[in-house]
């Protein structure tokens, strides 16, 4: 009779109840504060021993004494459990151990303070996050005892890198022969910054590369001499004054000002040069020192002219136009549903539940943003916009004032579109400009007929369109860049002057080519051959093709 037997027979509940060799015991009494088993190996030899309620180890004793190396052995289902945790407790502790082995050689304090570092600029984190409690336990943590930089070490890494990358680029625009860049003025928290970039093509890849090359606070009165003064210091600081070819800024006053009075003009004389002077040096009483100041000649920003014709000439038409009450009456009643789901959870969550769908709140300096607000508006049906205008407790648009937001959503598409094309960060070049404007100016007359509520509002825009990209349509170096891009070629110029484009890209073709005078003309009469040829070419085709300059004829981007 085993010990199990007695556990219901008011034996109080020792250490032997949990003990894997129990099963070599027999219970026979209690004695106290100890009990009287029988060892079952020594039977038929009766053998009793006596133990500690609280402890077995005086059994554990007589087995290592006795039974050592033979019969006794744990029991199997008692001790599973307790040898696979045994196991497992092993395991994770090698697995501990091989990791802290791993991490000790593979990471080391510099290479984590390389991590850090890239994860503070690539992610534009405060140096703050360097001294955050919960930070450095993470490092820690993930690294078996490793410690996180601090800000000190942070800022003198964030100079070396600077430098490093400064003189990087510098090598690199040495031995680019011709660049571009963009200058902008920007507002955010009530402070101005000035910052520049830089564009070439890479002579292996043909691709267009890009590189920053300052960022600056504005301080004070902002002119534009100093503008001037900051573009010229940024290509001295870089060596590329004589490289660039262009600088793009948008239509802003200090820039109009900049370039009308700095920008350098070979058929310009000496006396219109304009001088830089120094102001700071002025200011401090130092000798008056006038600097040559000359700057590359300006392209205007085709996205901020199409939005200051929005900004401008369209609301200009629209407040002069007969349909001027109309139209801020429904813009009102938009604005009001805009206001309500901004600023309101209620207002946003009966949106999503009405129209299935996240209503855009417009931003104010995009355009193209309040349009595709609109048109988010215009894709609801008449009972869900019912709904959704009672549940927000603002006023019901009435029919008139719908057809008139759909005629808005179906005649400025073709305007979205182009501003959306503009604004690309990779695939817009200065060869897209001059197509997309014929092409968008083509949609806006096609739809002016059928339009009941914007036809002046359309020919307002054409018409600006004319004037502000005025300048681009007679640029040589934009209709040269347009007619050298496969998808445009010279679709988008009328027949009568396709042969003059031919002659100055063959000009053009012989200023590149570094062979001698005779070989250029040559080449350039060769030229000639195979461009007279493919003008024949193309006057055979021309009876499809009603109007040579009504875009791209389906091999560029043609706006919808």
């Amino acid at each position: 009779m085993d010990v199990d037997h007695h556990e219901t027979s008011g034996e109080t509940k020792s250490a032997m109840h949990t003990w894997r060799y129990r099963h070599h015991f027999t219970y026979k009494a209690d004695q106290g504060k100890n009990i009287i088993v029988q060892c079952n190996l020594c039977l038929p030899r009766v053998n009793l021993l006596s133990t500690s309620k609280t402890s077995t180890s005086n059994l554990k004793k007589h087995l290592d004494r006795t039974h050592l190396g033979c019969e006794a052995s744990p029991d199997a289902k008692r001790g599973r459990k307790k040898e696979e945790r045994n196991g497992e407790e092993s395991r994770h502790c090698q697995l501990k151990k091989l990791k802290a082995e791993i991490i000790s050689k593979c990471m080391t304090q510099a290479k984590i303070d390389d991590l850090i570092f890239n994860f503070i600029v690539e992610d534009c984190q405060s140096f703050y996050v360097l001294e955050q409690p919960g930070f450095r336990k993470l490092i820690a943590g993930l690294t078996e005892g490793l410690k996180s930089m601090d800000r000190v070490t942070l800022f003198t890494k964030v100079d070396q890198g600077f430098s490093r990358m400064r003189e990087e680029l510098m090598s690199k625009l040495s031995s680019i022969q011709y660049v571009c860049t963009t200058a902008d003025i920007w507002t955010a928290n009530n402070r101005s910054f000035f910052g520049m970039t830089c564009h070439w093509i890479d002579s292996d890849s043909l691709e267009r590369k890009s590189a920053a090359l300052g960022f600056a606070r504005l301080q004070g009165r902002i002119t534009y001499d100093s503008i001037a003064g900051r573009i010229h210091d940024i290509h001295v600081a870089y060596s590329i004054e004589s490289k660039v070819q262009t600088t793009v800024t948008d239509n802003g006053s200090p820039f109009v000002s900049v370039f009308k009075e700095f920008a350098m003009d070979s058929q310009e004389s000496d006396d219109d040069i304009g001088f830089y002077e120094n102001v700071s040096t002025v200011l401090e009483g130092e000798p008056e020192q006038d600097m040559l100041l000359f700057l590359p000649t300006v392209q205007r920003c085709a996205s901020h002219t199409l939005e200051q014709i929005v900004s401008e000439d369209f609301w200009q038409a629209v407040s002069q136009g007969p349909m001027c009450q109309l139209h801020y009456s429904t813009m009102a009643k938009v604005y009001a549903i805009w206001s309500k789901c901004h600023h309101l959870q209620v207002g946003m969550d009966a949106a999503e539940e009405i129209g299935k769908m996240a209503l855009v709140v417009p931003a104010v300096i995009r355009w193209n943003v309040e349009y595709c607000a609109v048109q988010k508006i215009v894709s609801l049906t008449e009972r869900e916009l019912t709904e959704l205008c009672a549940r927000l407790e603002v006023p019901r648009l009435q029919p008139e004032e719908m057809a008139f937001l759909k005629e808005y959503v179906t005649v400025f598409h073709p305007l979205a579109f182009a501003l959306e094309l503009f604004q690309a960060e990779q695939k817009c070049y200065l060869g897209l400009v001059i197509p997309t404007v014929l092409s968008l100016k083509n949609k806006l007359n096609e739809q002016k007929d059928a339009a009941n509520y914007f036809a002046d509002v359309i020919q307002a825009i054409v018409m600006a369109i004319d004037v502000r990209f005025q300048e681009l349509f007679a640029s040589t170096e934009a209709k040269i860049a347009t007619a050298t891009t496969p998808q445009f070629r010279l679709w988008w110029m009328a027949a009568s002057e396709r042969e003059e484009m031919c002659s100055l890209l063959a000009t053009e073709a012989s200023q590149v080519d570094p062979c001698s005078v005779s070989e250029a003309n040559t080449s350039r009469n060769l030229f000639h051959h195979r461009v007279r040829r493919r003008l024949l070419q193309l006057r055979a085709r021309e009876a499809r093709h009603s109007d040579p300059a009504a875009g791209c004829d389906g091999r560029g981007p043609q706006i919808h």
